[in-house]
């Protein structure tokens, strides 16, 4: 089942939905821009490769990863493997590249940030996801938490321009993951996990309803769910 771009809340995605959908959306926001030759770094099982080259101007999809990457499908694998240091491109190589959820693994992400800069043609556009709050996971290759600050450090001190650096969700949609990872995640027992599923996915409805990402201002108190941004070579 595709539940990366054909996503409905269930009892099931408690925990995943409020992050896969605002993903998506921040992705199809931006999908203009994706054109050309686009390298996905970090690709794992590929979730997005056929939405991205069926509404696109991308004429080529390649996916990368690390050489000791998690396997999510044993059907699917990376087109390119790396050691973490060296990318296998040449310089200018791709009009485009993307990472989602992948920049909090990195160990070094000053980098990824400069092999993504080298391996992009000039003017090329690098999009990106993080999470900011979310449970620890492939531990232990769980590395960073970003704050918008942060990115915009590492991504100019790599030589990117035209920075965007925006918010996936506000304090409606924190308060929505949380008891989201709350019901699935925690250690509840069978029955209570299922009381609080049915207790909690009209809550978590109706506070995404309210989250208005697009206003989140990046102030001191406010809280976020993620970041996601564009940035030029």
């Amino acid at each position: 089942m595709d539940n990366f771009t054909k996503i409905e809340l269930n009892n099931s995605n408690l925990d995943t939905y409020c992050i896969r959908k605002a993903i998506f959306n921040a992705l199809k926001s931006n999908i203009n821009l994706f054109l050309g030759h686009i390298l996905d770094t970090g690709c794992g099982k590929k979730p997005y490769k056929k939405f991205i080259l069926e509404n696109s101007q991308v004429l080529n999809y390649k996916g990368l990863d690390v050489e000791n990457a998690l396997i999510y499908d044993n059907l699917v694998k990376p087109d390119y493997t790396w050691d973490d240091i060296v990318m296998p491109f040449d310089n200018n190589s791709f009009e485009c590249a993307f990472g989602t959820e992948v920049l909090e693994h990195c160990p070094e992400p000053e980098i990824v940030f400069k092999e993504v800069f080298r391996i992009l043609k000039p003017n090329g556009v690098f999009f990106f996801t993080v999470p900011f709050l979310w449970n620890l996971h492939e531990v232990p290759h769980d590395e960073y938490r970003y704050t918008p600050f942060l990115l915009e450090r590492h991504l100019k001190k790599a030589g990117f321009t035209n920075l965007q650096i925006k918010a996936t969700g506000g304090w409606h949609a924190v308060m929505a993951q949380i008891l989201g990872l709350w019901a699935k995640r925690s250690s509840l027992s069978k029955n209570k996990r299922k009381i609080a599923t049915l207790l909690i996915k009209p809550l978590i409805k109706i506070l995404l309803k309210k989250d208005k990402p697009g206003q989140v201002k990046f102030n001191e108190g406010q809280m976020i769910t993620g970041l996601y941004g564009t940035a030029r070579k």
